[in-house]
This record gives structure tokens, sequence and C-alpha cells, in this order.
């Protein structure tokens, strides 16, 4: 009589959880709020219940999934690799490549099934503007700008590129942000530091002029 192989061991836990989060990302992206737990379960190849061994409800999955995606932990420790003996263009790019995969896929998230988690603090946002200063280090001298500022630079044109509706035209991709970011539209360096004062423009903006949705632009990182 053949023997029987031995039947796989169980996940542990937090290992199902973190199969059931990457098995439900892209149907959320796909089907929004509406995803069901039998779609889930056969995208993670389980039995529907099994996710429930994991999740206590479909809405606690869904604020994980969120949850992992709006985390900036991750997003810093790859900013952090980028080397820092790459030309000034290289390293500006790859910022910026890292930007647009964290500002299209949470943007992306939230446009399906609305805002969900918390806000960034401060320290977030001081947090990576003090990882864009050592990335820029070697080059401050070569910069119109604070490193401070140029973070703020870099987020706020990476982020109008990344979404579909702020950008209203062609994609951008991640050199020609960069180029951009680094030399404007005409190639010819700042004559002066910018200010941090509201330009002309802003200033003499309407009262009714309308705004961006807030609540579905992600406030990263």
């Amino acid at each position: 009589m053949t023997a029987k192989p031995p039947r796989a061991k169980p996940l542990p836990v937090e290992d199902r959880r973190a199969m059931l989060i990457d098995a439900t990302l892209p149907l959320l992206l796909e089907h929004g709020n509406a995803v069901t737990t039998r779609q889930i379960a056969d995208r993670a190849g389980i039995a529907e219940g099994t996710i429930f061994r994991a999740f206590d409800s479909k809405d606690d999955l869904i604020d994980a999934v969120v949850a992992r995606q709006v985390d900036p932990e991750p997003f810093r420790r790859r900013l952090r690799g980028i080397d820092t003996t790459l030309p000034l263009e290289e390293r500006i790019t790859a910022i910026v490549a890292l930007m647009r995969n964290r500002f299209t896929t949470v943007f992306s998230l939230m446009s399906v099934i609305g805002h969900r988690g918390p806000h960034p603090s401060d320290d977030s946002r001081r947090e990576f503007a003090e990882i864009i200063a050592r990335i820029l280090a070697p080059d401050l001298d070569r910069l119109t700008v604070s490193a401070e500022r140029a973070a703020q630079v870099i987020r706020m044109l990476t982020l109008a590129a990344s979404v579909p509706h702020v950008r209203n035209g062609p994609e951008f991709d991640d050199a020609e942000i960069a180029a951009l970011i680094l030399h404007g539209i005409d190639g010819i360096p700042a004559p002066g530091p910018m200010t941090t004062g509201p330009t002309r423009a802003e200033t003499s903006l309407p009262a009714s002029a309308p705004a961006t949705d807030s609540t579905l632009i992600p406030a990263l990182p």
C-alpha cells in the first residue's frame, strides 16, 4: 500500500495575512470595495473560510492592504538605498521612480475605495526631507535651493505627474520628470534662490478657484 504524502504544514498567521494582502491588492484596484471574499480566496488559491482565520472581516483585510501601501518605511528604505556616488541626474531619476510607483499605487487604490488610513505627520515629511538631503548632499553647491526646498519640489512635481487628472495630458517618464526638476523647461538654471512665499499667481487666485480633491490625493510620503 502506497503511503500518503504528509500534509503540508499550515502557514503561520502572519504569513497567511501577508499572502492574503498580496492577493487582495490587484483585486481591489480592479473591483474596489465590491471585491468579494470568494474572488480573494480564488486568487490566493485557498478556501474562502481560510480568510477568516487571518482577518475578522473583509473590511479588516482591506484596511490591512491600505496600511501596507501607505506605510512610509519600506519606501524610505528604498530611498536610503540610492547610491550617492551616482551622477546627480541619476539620483534624481531614482528618487522620482520610487515616488511615482508609490504615488501611482496609493492614488489608484484610494480612487477606487475612498480615503482610508491616517494622514502623514509633520515628522514623516521631515524624515523624507532629511533622506533627500542625504541623497543630494554631494551636489548641494550646484543647487539654487536648500535641500528641504528641493525635497518639496521633487515631491510636488512627481505627484502632479503621477495623478492623471492633475497631469491632464500625456504621461511623463522618470527621466523627463527628473530633467524638469533639475533644469525646468528651458534647460537653464534659475538665476537665484527660489522664495518660499506665495507667487504672484497664487496671491491673485480668486476665492472660488477650483481645488483638487485632497481626499483622493494621498499626502505622501
